[in-house]
C-alpha cells in the first residue's frame, strides 16, 4: 500500500485514510492509491463498510492545479472516472470530513453515499475562481443531492458552506460535536447504516432536480446575472452543466459535464485565473527573508487616525482578535470613529454576516485613546493620517519617543516616500508602509512598502500579520505611488487626454468596463473624489508641469468646485447614487481642447483601450525594470486585488503576454507616432520591454 494512504481494517470497516500532505490534493499519485484501497476493500468480504477521512485532519483541499492543463491531469486514474468507481461500490462509503472538502475534495465526498462532517468543516466548489466548473461529478451530483438552485448558487458563487449549514441543505447527513471525535462518530455511524441494512448509495433526493422550478428558470436566470458576468466564460458554462443535470440521465450528464470542463480548461480566461491563483503564493516569497527569520510576537495594535481608513484598518484586527487602541487628537473626532465602527458592525449583523455578540465582543477589542503615552505597550503602530509627508514624518517623530523599542512603525500612505518618514526616527529598520486600501476592512489588497533599512524581521512579521488578517501582501519598494499608484497615474493621465481628443467620460469607461473592469477611470476619479487627484497633481508639478494638458480637465473641474459624487458633480453628474452624463463636461472639454490647441475627433473603441491599458501595462513594466516591484505576477495581484482589473485577464502583466509583447510594442510605438508632440512626451516604450521583444521573449521577466 502506498504511503500516501493509511489504510487498516477495524471490525468490518475499512479505514482509508489520505496522507498527502499538505491538503491532500488529488494529484494522479494519490488517485491511484485511493483506487488501489477502495478496490482492495471491495474485494475484501471481511469489509462490510469504508470510511474515508484525511490521515491528518483535514479532508481534502481539492484537485492538485499545477495538473490543469497538462496530460497527467488525465492520467489514469482520471478524477472522474475513479469517482464514479467509487459511487458504485457495493458496500456503504463514509466521508469524514474534516477541515475542509474543497472542488474535488468535495466531488470525492459527493461521489461516497453518506458524509459526516465536524463543527468546523467547510465545504464548497470554487473551480470558478479559475475559470473552471467542477468537472469530477459536482454538477450532476450535487443538483440530486440538494437540488438544482441550491447546487447552482454553490457554484456560480464559489462561496465555502459552514457544516451547520451543509446540515441544513442536506450536504451532510451528521455533524459530530467535536473534531476530535470524527473518526469515531463516522465508525458509530457506518455501524448504524449496517445494523439497518441501509443500501450502498441512499437514493437521490432530488432525481429531478429542477422539481420544483419555473419552466423558464434557467432563461431568466441567464437574463438576470449575464450583464453582471460580461465576458466570464465559467459562469455560463456552469450554468450549462446544471441545466444539463436537470434534462440528461447521470451518466449523460457526467459526459456532458467533463466537454464542458474541457472547453472552460483550454480557455485564455482560465490560464488566466490560474495564473493569478500561483501568483498569490509567489508573493510570500521574498529575498532575505525566508522560514528561519524569527517574528516578532504581534499582541497589541495601535492605529493613528479614527477616519474611514483609519478606522477601516482598526476593524481588520479586531475581526482577527487582536487588541486595538484607536487614538485621535480631540474627543469628538474619536468618538466619531468608534461611532461609525459601531455602525458598520451593526450593517454586518443586519445582513446576517455577524451576530450581536460577535459585535459587542469586537467593540470589546477597540480601545480609543486621545493621548500617545497610551500606545507604549503597542507591538505594532500604523499612522493613518492625512496624505502630507511633513504632517506624517511628525507623527512618527512622536512615535519614536513613545512607543516601546522592538515596536514596528508602519505608515499607511499610498504615496509618499517612506524612507523620507523613516529617516525622522532613531530606528529606521522598525519602519514600513502598509498601504491599505479603501474601504480597509473589506478591500484584499496590502501593498507592503520595503524601505531602504526596513529590517528583514519586520518585513516577514508584517507579511504573516497580513494574511493572518485576511490580506493578500504584495511587497514594493519606495517610489512615488509605489506599485498600484504609480502605474495608476499614465493610466488616468490617458483617460484625461482622450477626453480632450474628443471621447466621452461615458464612451471611456464603457470600453473599460466592458473589457471586465469593475469600473471605468472617471466613474473612480469621481468617487475617489476630483479633489484628491487634484492635491496630487500638485505635489507633482515639478514632473508633469511641461505638459500643459496633463489631466487639465479634471483641474478644471476642482477649480468649479466639482469633486464627484460627494459634491454631486464631477466628470457625471449624480441624482442619488444615479450617474448621469453631463453636457456641461462635454462643453467643457471642447473649450479646454481649443485653447490647447487640441484637435478633437471620433474616437474609436479600439483605440481607448489599447492606450489605456498600454500604458499601464508600459509603467508596470518599468516598475519591474527599476525593481520596486519583485516580479510581473506581484503587479498583476495589486490591480486585480486593488483596481478592479479582471481575473479572467490575469491581471495587466499577463494580459500583455497573451496580446504578445510584440503587439504592445508595436502599438506603443504606433501612437508615439500618431500623437505628435504628446505622444513623443509621454508614450515611450518602456527599456525593458524593448530588450524582451528584442531577445524573444513571451514573458515579462527582468532580463
Amino acid at each position: 500500500m502506498s504511503d500516501l494512504i493509511h489504510y487498516r481494517l477495524e471490525d468490518g470497516l475499512a479505514l482509508i485514510g489520505l496522507a498527502s500532505p499538505p491538503v491532500n490534493a488529488l494529484g494522479q499519485p494519490l488517485r491511484a492509491a485511493l483506487l488501489e484501497a477502495c478496490e482492495r476493500a471491495a474485494a475484501d468480504p471481511a469489509v462490510s463498510a469504508l470510511i474515508l477521512y484525511g490521515a491528518t485532519g483535514l479532508f481534502s483541499a481539492g484537485a492538485d492545479i499545477s495538473e490543469f492543463g497538462k496530460d497527467i491531469a488525465y492520467a489514469a486514474p482520471f478524477l472522474p472516472d475513479l469517482l464514479l468507481r467509487l459511487s458504485q461500490l457495493e458496500k456503504p462509503v463514509v466521508a469524514a470530513i474534516g477541515g475542509v472538502a474543497l472542488g474535488g475534495g468535495m466531488e470525492l465526498a459527493l461521489a461516497c453515499g453518506y458524509r459526516v462532517g465536524e463543527p468546523g468543516t467547510r465545504l464548497g466548489l470554487p473551480e470558478i475562481h479559475l475559470g473552471l466548473l467542477p468537472g469530477a461529478g459536482g454538477t450532476q451530483r450535487l443538483p440530486r443531492l440538494i437540488g438544482a438552485e441550491s447546487a447552482l448558487n454553490m457554484m456560480i458563487s464559489g462561496q465555502q458552506v459552514s457544516a451547520e449549514h451543509a446540515l441544513m441543505l442536506g450536504l451532510l447527513d451528521r455533524v459530530t460535536d467535536s473534531a476530535e471525535g470524527l473518526l469515531d462518530d463516522a465508525r458509530a455511524y457506518a455501524r448504524e447504516l449496517l445494523a439497518t441494512g441501509s443500501p450502498a448509495r441512499p437514493a437521490e433526493r432530488y432525481p429531478n432536480p429542477a422539481v420544483d422550478l419555473s419552466d423558464d428558470f434557467f432563461q431568466s436566470y441567464r437574463a438576470e446575472h449575464e450583464p453582471r458576468w460580461k465576458n466570464r466564460l465559467a459562469p455560463r458554462l456552469v450554468l450549462a452543466a446544471v441545466e444539463s443535470a436537470c434534462l440528461l440521465p447521470l451518466a449523460e450528464g457526467l459526459l456532458r459535464e467533463q466537454a464542458l470542463f474541457k472547453q472552460a480548461e483550454g480557455s485564455a480566461q482560465s490560464a488566466a485565473q490560474r495564473h493569478v491563483f500561483f501568483a498569490e503564493r509567489e508573493a510570500g516569497k521574498i529575498p532575505g527573508v525566508d522560514a528561519s527569520t524569527v517574528l516578532r510576537p504581534i499582541n497589541k495594535v495601535a492605529v493613528i487616525g479614527a477616519g474611514t481608513m483609519g478606522g477601516g484598518i482598526a476593524m481588520n484586527f479586531a475581526n482577527a482578535g487582536i487588541p486595538v487602541t484607536l487614538l485621535e487628537l480631540k474627543a469628538e473626532a474619536l468618538d466619531r470613529g468608534l461611532t461609525q465602527i459601531r455602525q458598520n458592525y451593526a450593517i454586518s449583523v443586519k445582513r446576517g454576516k455577524l451576530s450581536e455578540a460577535q459585535l459587542e465582543q469586537r467593540m470589546t477589542l477597540l480601545q480609543g485613546t486621545v493621548d500617545y503615552a497610551d500606545l507604549a505597550d503597542a507591538d505594532l503602530v500604523i499612522e493613518a493620517v492625512f496624505e502630507n509627508l511633513e504632517i506624517k514624518q511628525n507623527v512618527f517623530r512622536i512615535l519614536d519617543r513613545v512607543c516601546k523599542p522592538g515596536a514596528i512603525l508602519a505608515s499607511n500612505t499610498s504615496t509618499l516616500d517612506v524612507d523620507a518618514i523613516a529617516a525622522v526616527t532613531a530606528r529606521p529598520q522598525d519602519v514600513i508602509g502598509l498601504h491599505f486600501f479603501s474601504p480597509a476592512n473589506v478591500m484584499r489588497l496590502l501593498e507592503v512598502v520595503r524601505a531602504a533599512k526596513t529590517a528583514p524581521d519586520v518585513l516577514a512579521t508584517t507579511l504573516k500579520l497580513a494574511r493572518r488578517i485576511g490580506k493578500i501582501p504584495v511587497v514594493s519598494g519606495v517610489c512615488f505611488g509605489f506599485i498600484g499608484n504609480r502605474m495608476f497615474e499614465p493610466y488616468s493621465r490617458e483617460a484625461h487626454r482622450l477626453l480632450l481628443e474628443g471621447a466621452s467620460p461615458a464612451q471611456i469607461d464603457r470600453v473599460l468596463t466592458e473589457h471586465g473592469l469593475a469600473m471605468g477611470m472617471l466613474a473612480v476619479q469621481d468617487l475617489a473624489g476630483i479633489d484628491i487627484g487634484y492635491l496630487i497633481h500638485e505635489s507633482r508639478r515639478e514632473v508633469i508641469g511641461h505638459d500643459p494638458s496633463y489631466c487639465k480637465l479634471g483641474d478644471e473641474l476642482y477649480a468649479l468646485g466639482r469633486y464627484g459624487q460627494k459634491t454631486g458633480a464631477g466628470f457625471y453628474r449624480y441624482e442619488g447614487r444615479e450617474r448621469l452624463d453631463d453636457p456641461t463636461v462635454t462643453a467643457l472639454a471642447e473649450r479646454v481642447a481649443g485653447e490647447l490647441g487640441i484637435t478633437r475627433r471620433d474616437i474609436s473603441d479600439q483605440e481607448i483601450l489599447e492606450r489605456c491599458l498600454f500604458s499601464l501595462i508600459n509603467e508596470g513594466i518599468q516598475l519591474l525594470d527599476e525593481g520596486i516591484a519583485l516580479r510581473s505576477s506581484d503587479i498583476d495581484l495589486v490591480y486585480i486585488n486593488g483596481y478592479g482589473f479582471p481575473a479572467h485577464h490575469g491581471g495587466p502583466m499577463h494580459y500583455a503576454e497573451t496580446l504578445g509583447l510584440d503587439n504592445v510594442l508595436a502599438g506603443i510605438r504606433r501612437y508615439h507616432d500618431e500623437l505628435g508632440a504628446y505622444g513623443e512626451l509621454w508614450l515611450q516604450p518602456a527599456p525593458l520591454l524593448e530588450r524582451l521583444v528584442a531577445a524573444g521573449k513571451i514573458r515579462i521577466e527582468k532580463i
